[in-house]
């Protein structure tokens, strides 16, 4: 229940005690741009560009870190406002490929269209994995950076391939710590972090070692994180449509939606809304399931030997030879193996079939990943 007022913009605004400033203006649908922010993080405060001002406060403090009070009065811009986030975001942009963000037919170019922009072809938006998905274009269409006043790093920077399933290319990183604080507030593992200083800071591992070397788990949770391109999915395919569904790896049921694409599994992402994982998911859940659903090898019908050789059957004919077969025993004779995989409740039905049913208490699963 809303329990505090401020003023947005000439906008009353209900808030609940606790809340930040930034995310007042969020429940208000008001825009204020912001890249270190995320949801599930703790506020840092890193890029700079959701400065506000505040009646009766000094400067210009960021919103992701001001609490919200009773009776705040808070304008999201202005002339110093936006004079500092242009120079801030300016800074940004200087060690990031931002070809993209200053063409002028990037609003009518869709992932994948052919580009037709003299640029080179490393820089071209196609090619970038956050596409149209990319909160640094939101933010610079909001602040209006349209040419940059200051010379741009072009250095390269080094790529981390060597994680089976995702890809750190440093050259787009913008130094937001999303991924260093998810690992470290979320997994708490701590495996990356920011590392040296200057021109010099990039996310990188304990002895810069490749991420495969270390103890990182391959959740994932650093890279969907990422606001640009920089951490990305070694497969990128993008889907048609999603379907809402549970993580059949194990027990926990994770709440997630998969991606499909010409009847195929093409991606993973968390529900955030979940009650149990809250969007967040392990590298089973957000990596395995694709794998294993799509795989040539998976069994999609019964097979039943016949003359040392299995054939396809249909599964009226498979249950009848398994009634038949199970007819033979008694008890304790009967074992009852389940799959991780399936559903809780199929789960439970097969241990109540073992029990209720065939008389035994011979159950056990494959849940031990």
């Amino acid at each position: 229940m809303s329990d505090i007022t401020l003023t947005i913009n000439g906008r009353e605004v209900k808030a609940n005690r606790g809340m930040t400033v930034l995310e007042a203006a969020q429940a208000a649908d008001i825009y204020i741009p912001t890249l270190c922010h995320y949801p599930d993080l703790e506020p840092y405060g890193g890029c700079r560009l959701c400065l506000v001002e505040i009646e009766k406060m000094r400067g210009l403090p960021t919103a992701c870190t001001t609490p919200a009070a009773d009776g705040m009065v808070v304008t999201t811009g202005s002339a110093a406002i936006d004079s500092v986030r242009h120079a801030s975001l300016e800074l940004i942009l200087t060690t990031h490929p931002c070809d993209c963000l200053e063409c002028h037919r990037r609003h009518r170019c869709g992932p994948y269209d052919v580009c037709l922009r003299h640029v080179a072809v490393t820089d071209r938006c196609v090619t970038c994995p956050a596409n149209e998905d990319c909160e640094l274009q939101q933010v610079v269409d909001y602040v209006g950076v349209h040419k940059l006043r200051i010379p741009r790093d072009t250095r390269p920077r080094e790529i981390d391939a060597s994680n089976p399933f995702f890809t750190i290319d440093r050259n787009r990183c913008i130094l937001c710590a999303r991924c260093v604080r998810a690992c470290q507030e979320i997994t708490c593992i701590g495996t990356i972090d920011m590392s040296y200083r200057g021109y010099a800071m990039k996310v990188s591992t304990f002895g810069d070692l490749p991420l495969i070397e270390t103890d990182c788990g391959s959740c994932g949770e650093c890279m969907v994180r990422c606001p640009v391109g920089a951490m990305f999915p070694k497969d990128i395919i993008r889907p048609e449509r999603e379907v809402r569904t549970v993580c059949t790896y194990c027990g926990v049921g994770c709440s997630m939606y998969l991606g499909v694409k010409d009847g195929k599994i093409t991606g993973v992402r968390g529900v955030r809304e979940g009650p149990v994982n809250h969007g967040r998911l392990c590298v089973k859940g957000r990596f395995g399931i694709a794998e294993f659903v799509n795989h040539p090898d998976r069994l999609t019908t019964p097979l039943i030997r016949k003359n040392g050789r299995f054939e396809e059957a249909s599964w009226e004919e498979a249950l009848d030879l398994v009634v038949a077969r199970l007819g033979k025993y008694r008890g304790d004779e009967v074992a009852v193996i389940s799959s991780a995989k399936s559903t809780n409740e199929d789960n439970y039905v097969m241990q109540k079939l073992a029990r209720a049913v065939l008389g035994t208490n011979n159950v056990d699963h494959c849940a031990r990943l």
